[in-house]
Parts: structure tokens; C-alpha cells; sequence
């Protein structure tokens, strides 16, 4: 981490598929502006009513700092076509509400090829997308999960590869999602892979673990974490995407306490 950082103010996204799960987009939405956050995400914007998330996001004076793009797998190149026709429409949709990153995981772990043809079309199919990133100002995060608990399967584990891809595409506007619950799983050493390679993440995710409840539980000391983040010069967002066991309000304020308290 470079002396040199200017030190950058976190700020919190909630992710409301999770935290408030079930509970409808708008009530979900007024209730992240009562605890004082500004901004939220959410996953799939093809099966929500984007009318109905514009009006509450202004109503509210809301950002939205990122939603997904459709689940079609990087790792086969016989889905190329379907992922780019699918992110053509995620960032029409992301323009359309003011969202400057999305979101993409990237598939299964395909039995029929090797680990290296998979690396390759993950690294081409990125080169593809992005001169339509570039083109749109959209930032696209692929993400690494742990195939441990929550994605058995799953192609992408370690970060190291991750960075190793953003580093081979070349591109401003296709960085990772680095979540901190799915890094501890798969790695650890969370604030040295991240700080290390801050100007290769475009987002992060956090969750206690284990559980994926809230900061407060489990063995991750997220303030010592954001403290680090915040001596760099990030300048996303910070998404809480857990699943609350306590009351959701109190929850966020110990999140945003964390964040805050650097």
C-alpha cells in the first residue's frame, strides 16, 4: 500500500435483496434512508419493477451503486453470444437508473475442460465486453465466491486469478467485486489481497462469517479491515450483503459504525 494514498471515505450500499429480504423494494428502500445510508443494490434487475425503483430511489434521494447482470456463464465459450446479448440489456437497464457498476458472476467449473481453456474464454469474454463498458461508462465486477460452503462448483475461487484477469483484460471498466465473507472462506489474508491490489477492485461485499449474518459476528474484525481500505484511495462502495439474525435497523447502524469509525 503506497504512502502516497490519499486516504478515501467508504461509503455503505445495502444490498437489499438481503437484508431485507422479502419485504417489498420500496418499504426496503425508505427504510436504508431512515437509517442515514444513501445508497443500496440489489441482484436481478429483470425481475423487479424498475419503475417502481427509480420513483423510490428519487423519492428518497437514493444512489443505486450496483445491481447484476444476467447469470450466463463466462467459462463456456458457447455462451459468449447469450452473456454479451445479456449485458447489452444490463447496461441499457443500468443507464436507465443511474447505476454505474454491474455486477457479474461467472459460472461452474466445466468437468469437459481444463482449468486453462476456462481461464481463456473468462479473459476473451471480458475483452469483448468491454468496449461496450467503455463505450456506456458502466464498470463491470466479476466476482471470485468460495466453493467451500455457498457455491460448490463455482470456477472462480482466489482472488489471485482474479487480479490476474483484470490485470490481463486491460480495461478501466472491468474490475472485481471483492467480498470479504467469500475471501475469508477461500484465503484469507483479507486486507493484505485487498489493499495490495486496490486499483483492481471496483466493489466490495461484506458479511460476517461464519453465518453471512451481521459485521458484528464471527471472526472478522471489519473495523481493522475498513480502517485499511480507507487509507487507500477507493472510492466505491462498500456492499452489506448479509442476512440479519438481529433487528435489521440495528444491524446497519453497527455496519455504518464500523465503516465510520476509522
Amino acid at each position: 500500500m503506497s504512502s502516497e494514498a490519499t486516504p478515501s471515505t467508504l461509503r455503505p450500499s445495502v444490498c437489499i435483496d438481503a437484508v431485507f429480504e422479502g419485504v417489498a423494494p420500496r418499504e426496503a428502500i425508505a427504510r436504508v434512508k431512515a437509517c442515514g445510508i444513501d445508497a443500496f443494490e440489489f441482484w436481478g434487475w429483470w425481475d423487479k419493477d424498475l419503475a417502481e425503483i427509480e420513483e423510490a430511489a428519487a423519492e428518497h434521494q437514493m444512489q443505486i451503486a450496483a445491481c447484476c447482470t444476467k447469470f450466463i456463464s463466462l467459462v463456456d465459450p458457447a455462451s459468449r453470444a447469450a452473456y454479451l446479448d445479456g449485458l447489452g440489456e444490463s447496461i441499457e437497464a443500468a443507464k436507465r437508473l443511474g447505476c454505474q457498476t454491474l455486477i457479474s458472476q461467472v459460472g461452474d467449473f466445466r468437468p469437459d475442460a481444463g482449468n486453462e481453456a476456462q481461464h481463456d474464454s473468462l479473459v476473451d469474454g471480458l475483452r469483448e465486453a468491454a468496449p461496450m463498458l467503455e463505450q456506456s461508462g458502466v464498470t463491470l465486477v466479476f466476482e471470485p465466491l468460495n466453493d467451500l460452503i455457498d457455491h460448490l462448483g463455482y470456477y472462480l475461487v482466489r482472488s489471485e486469478q482474479a487480479f490476474a484477469i483484470v490485470d490481463q483484460v486491460a480495461s478501466e471498466n472491468v474490475k472485481v467485486v471483492f467480498d470479504i465473507y467469500h475471501q475469508q472462506i477461500s484465503e484469507g489474508n483479507v486486507i493484505r489481497n485487498a489493499t495490495a491490489n486496490i486499483g483492481r477492485i471496483g466493489h466490495f461485499h461484506a458479511a460476517g462469517n461464519p453465518g453471512r449474518n451481521e459485521l458484528t459476528r464471527g471472526e472478522l474484525n471489519y473495523r481493522e479491515i475498513f480502517r485499511a481500505i480507507g487509507e487507500t484511495d477507493y472510492e466505491g462502495y462498500v456492499g452489506l450483503e448479509y442476512w440479519p439474525v438481529g433487528e435489521i435497523e440495528a444491524g446497519l447502524k453497527e455496519a455504518t459504525d464500523l465503516i465510520a469509525d476509522r
